[in-house]
């Protein structure tokens, strides 16, 4: 068989227990919490001013289409996470539909989007914690807050809380996702907290004029702005439900409760996103909180409440990290997925007693660390999105690859009206993706032609299907 199509076999059940099987060890809940955690992070924190400062007000528009592009491919995902529940995410369902080669570039482009998602979230955490030091005057020279980019050396505080959520994901899997989720009510908490304190100093004249960008796609200075070129940037901020995909052999009943935490987070987040955007844009304009690193403390800052301020940059540095654990949990379960198939050196998928994926989980953290320290918040933002845009387009495919070609399976999760849902998944995704930087989009095209010559100079050769 050609090492473009073989496929593996669609499995209902994750692999055999051995020395390369995860511990089925969490419940929906937790796959609930390890969605929130995800998706509510950076993207509300910290991107909600970037985004606002390409397409003004009218980024509450941003907002609701890039949540409508995620809402389907959250429904393709949940049934083929429900049908063949591996870890791996998106590459395990292209290789059981799209065929091998697919399915590395596919996992090739969720390593770019896992380990810039950690990097990306490291940068939006070291902007709140710098905040903090910084009223609490510490004394930290400026240098060592910021990356070059933003005029410093070395932006310190991302490296340090990279590496202490990898050390974190060591200690094991459900004590990990038990910490995730207590830190994620802290940060519902506090977002119902900023609702609160600025709901009474709504105006209603910021959002005039509504669309100061217009609402196409324009670069200007290598930055896509208006409603679309904000949605771009803002896509980022939703998805996050992907990661429950990868934890689907560490499901204890993944058939039914993958469906539950992809759906569930999905709905819930989108809810809080557009509440928590609408406060922040009524509260003060857009054009002056744009421009801070910590938007939402920097609003009640402006409405007179340092404390509150506090309280919120506060809840953004404990909580945040959850949106780090939950990705880089990702990252290392599609790495290990790829190296147990033998795309990647086998001795990668190695796990020690507690179930964890020990070598993949360093060598994640540390990348994630080195680009954290150096690289803007945007940036890293953007090119995480296009991982992100190829992964969702190939599970839209995969599903409906499958309902052609094996309609007699057994699926748990049945995507309604999947010929209208499919398609807007694929050309949505297809259309925010020509909305990023002229860039970002070359550095995705480069990065995956690197990796497909690493496959054909390793993984073709060593795939365990290649013996088939």
């Amino acid at each position: 068989m050609s090492f473009v199509t073989r496929r593996k076999p669609v499995q209902p059940a994750a692999p055999a227990a051995g020395a390369h099987r995860l511990k089925p060890t969490l419940s929906w809940y937790h796959l609930i919490a390890l969605g929130v955690g995800a998706i509510i992070g950076t993207g509300i924190y910290t991107l909600t001013g970037v985004a606002a400062g390409l397409a003004g007000p009218a980024v509450i528009l941003s907002f609701a289409i890039a949540g409508a592009v995620c809402a389907c491919a959250a429904l393709c995902y949940a049934e083929m996470a429900s049908l063949t529940p591996q870890a791996g995410s998106a590459y395990t369902y292209s290789y059981v539909t799209l065929g091998e080669l697919i399915a590395w570039v596919i996992g090739w482009s969720l390593i770019l989007e896992y380990t810039l998602v950690c990097s990306a979230v490291s940068v939006g955490w070291a902007g709140y914690a710098a905040g903090l030091m910084e009223q609490a005057h510490w004394g930290v020279p400026k240098a060592l807050l910021a990356g070059p980019d933003a005029g410093g050396l070395v932006n310190l505080p991302a490296v340090f809380i990279a590496l202490v959520v990898t050390g974190m994901l060591l200690v094991g899997t459900r004590e990990s996702a038990t910490v995730n989720f207590v830190l994620v009510l802290v940060k519902l908490t506090a977002l119902a907290g900023f609702v609160a304190f600025t709901l009474p100093s709504f105006d209603a004249s910021h959002f005039h004029p509504f669309a100061p960008f217009g609402y196409a796609a324009h670069e200007i200075d290598g930055k896509k702005y208006g409603v679309m070129g904000a949605a771009a940037i803002i896509f980022f901020a939703f998805y996050g439900f992907d990661a429950i995909s990868t934890a689907a052999e560490e499901a204890k009943n993944p058939r039914r409760d993958l469906t539950i935490g992809i759906i569930g987070s999905m709905l819930l987040c989108t809810l809080i996103y557009m509440v928590v955007a609408a406060c922040a844009l009524g509260a003060e304009p857009y054009d002056v909180f744009s421009k801070s690193p910590e938007p939402l403390a920097f609003v009640l800052r402006q409405l007179g409440r340092p404390g509150a301020a506090s309280l919120i940059a506060g809840a953004a540095v404990v909580a945040l990290p959850t949106v780090i654990m939950v990705f880089m949990f990702g990252q290392s379960r599609v790495f290990f997925a790829m190296a147990r198939d033998g795309l990647l050196p086998r001795s990668l998928a190695g796990v020690d007693k507690r179930g964890v994926p020990v070598a993949v989980t360093l060598l994640t953290g540390v990348i994630a660390a080195v680009i954290a320290g150096a690289l803007p918040l945007s940036d890293i933002a953007s090119l995480a999105n296009a991982g992100t845009l190829a992964a969702f387009i190939a599970t839209a495919s995969a599903v409906m690859v499958l309902r052609r070609r094996s309609p007699e399976l057994d699926r748990p999760f049945v995507t309604p009206l999947i010929w209208v849902i499919g398609p807007a998944a694929v050309l949505g995704c297809i259309y925010l993706f020509t909305s990023l930087s002229a860039k970002t989009i070359a550095f995705f095209f480069a990065w995956n032609a690197l990796g497909v010559v690493v496959y054909l100079i390793y993984g073709r050769a060593k795939s365990a299907l290649a013996a088939a």
